[in-house]
């Protein structure tokens, strides 16, 4: 790279002849750049080639096989030509140099610019999260079972079909080493489609959009026939299988790696601490219920609910005098002979009522409809001076009724037979 020209934000950049740039990073880390990226774009009228430039794609400098394969794998995936490319650069990622080779005199432009809040690395990280903390009730959805196989059938198409055929394979050593071997190629094509996903959008967006919808429809066809996950032993599998790939998404949910680690042992320890913590809340719960004084809680009644409740009381109230009559404790003789009317006494304790036909046609004429003293508290027809003196000399007479009954019930028992 020290032929190539060194990007700054905000460069534009207009040249017609070939050439490399490089875009070094800044190592000093910032949290206001935790989610941001460097945006590069070329674009010109006539096809040009673009080429990244990496020690990891020269394959002659390759360690061992794997590198060898996927150094070829990413040089048969680039694209050859194209007229317009962007590359998406974390801020604290490696540094980046790629070469324009332009086929005809032709000008293109390179534009740089940041990118402060990248949509794409905040949906990563809140997805993370989420799937991390409700990974136990996912693996349990019939559902998300589904969405997860139409998934893993169209980016990990390798390992969907080594899950199908599991039950082919005799030896769990033999599953395990190919299951390794598919998520390794899986996790590099999964790779090559994100680095080039643009340009197979654009070329060949028809075959793009056929495979996704074969292997989903195919993939939810398989999972539909298998069903939801049953056994207590597969659903936990699948949750620890989901908090892995929270991880993940909080790993590449971030610029700066540290944080991603911050992130996520606090929430392993969240998640180690939530039965501690529940029982804690638990307990503060039931002292604050027990300390707490209980409010009174008065509740009004309607003037029907007054009524009913005062016919029943009084009814209630009755039986129980009748009752007390009729017990052997009740003095009879001493009862009847401070009576007036020992007759209807008597007929009382043997069911008849207590008020006679004549006292409630007086009570009726008296305050019923029509009467006197409804007009009376209506219209208002007597004066002020008026409803005082009747006021006294019915509060006179109540109080000579009550010496009166003092003097002719004189016996204990008259509070209750009152």
């Amino acid at each position: 790279g020290k032929n190539c020209s060194l990007l700054q934000e905000m460069d534009v950049i207009q040249k017609q002849d070939e050439n490399c740039y490089c875009y070094v990073q800044n190592r000093t880390m910032h949290l206001q750049y935790l989610w941001s990226t460097i945006q590069i774009k070329v674009n010109s009228r006539e096809k040009f080639r673009f080429e990244p430039i990496s020690e990891k794609n020269n394959c002659q400098n390759s360690e061992t096989v794997f590198e060898f394969v996927a150094c070829a794998v990413q040089i048969l995936w680039k694209p050859e030509t194209c007229t317009e490319t962007f590359l998406s650069i974390k801020q604290y990622g490696e540094d980046v140099c790629f070469k324009i080779q332009p086929f005809k005199i032709e000008p293109y432009v390179v534009r740089v610019k940041r990118e402060m809040l990248d949509g794409k690395l905040l949906f990563l990280f809140v997805a993370g999260i989420f799937l991390f903390h409700f990974a136990n009730s996912l693996s349990r959805s019939a559902k998300f079972f589904y969405l997860s196989g139409v998934i893993l059938g169209v980016l990990a198409l390798l390992v969907f079909v080594l899950l199908t055929l599991k039950r082919f394979i005799p030896r769990h050593s033999t599953f395990w080493i190919l299951m390794s071997g598919s998520w390794m190629v899986s996790l590099y094509f999964i790779y090559c489609f994100k680095e080039n996903i643009q340009w197979l959008w654009s070329e060949h967006k028809t075959y793009l959009l056929g495979y996704f919808l074969a292997v989903g429809i195919t993939s939810f066809a398989i999972c539909y026939q298998h069903g939801p996950l049953t056994t207590e032993l597969s659903v936990t599998l699948f949750t620890w299988t989901l908090q892995l790939t929270a991880f993940v998404l909080i790993y590449f949910g971030v610029t700066i790696p540290q944080v991603a680690y911050a992130v996520i042992a606090v929430s392993l320890c969240s998640k180690g601490l939530c039965y501690p913590l529940g029982a804690a809340c638990h307990v503060a719960r039931k002292m604050k219920h027990h300390f707490k004084s209980k409010k009174l809680v008065f509740k009004y009644l309607t003037e029907e609910e007054y009524r009913e409740q005062g016919e029943s009381e009084t009814i209630r109230a009755l039986e129980e005098l009748r009752s007390f009559c009729r017990s052997p404790d009740f003095p009879s003789w001493i009862a009847v002979s401070k009576l007036q009317a020992p007759h209807r006494f008597a007929a009382f304790v043997l069911g008849s009522p207590h008020i006679s036909p004549a006292e409630i046609k007086a009570h009726d004429e008296q305050y019923g409809f029509g009467s006197f003293f409804l007009e009376e508290q209506l219209f208002e027809t007597r004066p002020q001076s008026e409803q005082d003196e009747a006021a006294n000399s019915v509060h006179e007479e109540d109080e000579e009724n009550e010496n009166e009954m003092h003097t002719q019930i004189p016996f204990p028992y008259a509070t209750e037979l009152l």
